[in-house]
């Protein structure tokens, strides 16, 4: 059972670290002289790296806030299972860590579909997805198996 619950806190850490990244790196779209985020539009012209705010529309602040809600979630799953593990009886599911972990997944994988849909319309024509938005879609899954496999699994001694 130990070797079950390392793995698994490892997996939701992981998930965790996957979402921090990715909501905070400047890396969502990049190009050759420029790259932006959620938060910052950062470009190399002049001899100088320019930085300024993403420009405010109802979108990039919808694909913000549930970027910041997926991590909130995740982080307070990851807070709910270890509560749940001293506290929980024998046979016992893992279920109110479960309900947060997979509503993290659901919003990572809204924000990165956001994301996905709205960007050509405010990137420059030569950039790309870049990392953060992979890491994004690479945590929809891991979080959403690691809010299945706290359903499944049932605290034993």
């Amino acid at each position: 059972m130990l070797l079950r619950i390392l793995i698994i806190l490892t997996l939701h850490v992981t998930v965790l670290v996957l979402l921090f990244v990715s909501a905070i790196v400047n890396a969502w779209t990049v190009g050759e002289t420029s790259g932006s985020d959620l938060w910052l539009k950062c470009s190399t012209s002049n001899g100088g790296y320019h930085c300024k705010p993403t420009p405010t529309g109802v979108w990039i602040q919808l694909v913000q806030a549930l970027m910041v809600l997926s991590v909130l979630y995740s982080a307070l799953a990851l807070l709910f299972f270890l509560c749940q593990l001293f506290t929980l009886r024998k046979g016992g599911r893992f279920f109110l860590a479960a309900v947060f972990q997979i509503l993290a997944s659901v919003l990572v994988m809204s924000a990165a579909a956001v994301y996905t849909v709205q960007s050509p319309g405010w990137a420059q024509e030569r950039e790309v997805f870049g990392f953060s938005y992979m890491l994004a879609w690479v945590a929809f899954p891991l979080a959403l198996l690691s809010g299945l496999v706290y359903i499944i699994l049932r605290k034993i001694e």
